[in-house]
């Protein structure tokens, strides 16, 4: 079976995304693509740079990308997989574990949780919006989006706490 078979998911655009943000969306759909169709890493970042980012695909048209950041995003995940996973999973319900959650949307956490733990010059509140927009754009406005922001609202004071010193805790003043 080729990856051409295992297409990554479609997202629904609720707002124009940046450079940034049409990477992030990307790179969410070229992991599940890796997941899904046991491509090399290799392979699917050349397919996405020389065919989606920027290009029209089967009638919809792909924004432009940030290519170094898309990049980043999948090779860092790929690299810290390791890293990312147990952060994950402690942030989630004993009752979800990661292995149960939907393909793209543990994509979207190991993609989300990768820039909280290795992109620090990315601030965290904007790396949970951006997160929050992709699983929105790829589910809508349901319990995905909620759990996505929870999970890494929970990673990211974990991981950055000090970007949240301003803020009370738990809703304690």
């Amino acid at each position: 079976m080729t990856t051409a078979d295992k297409a990554p998911p479609t997202p629904r655009m609720f707002r124009p995304a940046n450079q940034r943000g049409a990477a992030r969306l990307a790179a969410v759909q070229a992991l599940y693509q890796l997941d899904v169709g046991g491509a090399a890493l290799t392979e699917v970042v050349a397919e996405f740079e020389n065919f989606r980012l920027g290009k029209e695909v089967d009638g919809d048209q792909y924004r432009d990308a940030d290519a170094a950041f898309f990049r980043d995003i999948i090779a860092g995940v790929v690299r810290e997989q390791r890293n990312l996973d147990p952060a994950i999973h402690v942030s989630l319900t004993s009752d979800w574990p990661l292995k149960r959650i939907d393909v793209t949307l543990r994509a979207i956490l190991r993609c989300g949780t990768y820039e909280l733990m290795g992109r620090k010059d990315v601030p965290a509140r904007v790396v949970i919006t951006e997160y929050v927009d992709v699983a929105r754009a790829f589910f809508g406005g349901g319990d995905e989006q909620r759990m996505v922001n929870g999970v890494l609202d929970t990673v990211a004071r974990k991981l950055r706490g000090e970007e949240f010193a301003d803020e009370p805790q738990d809703g304690k003043d």
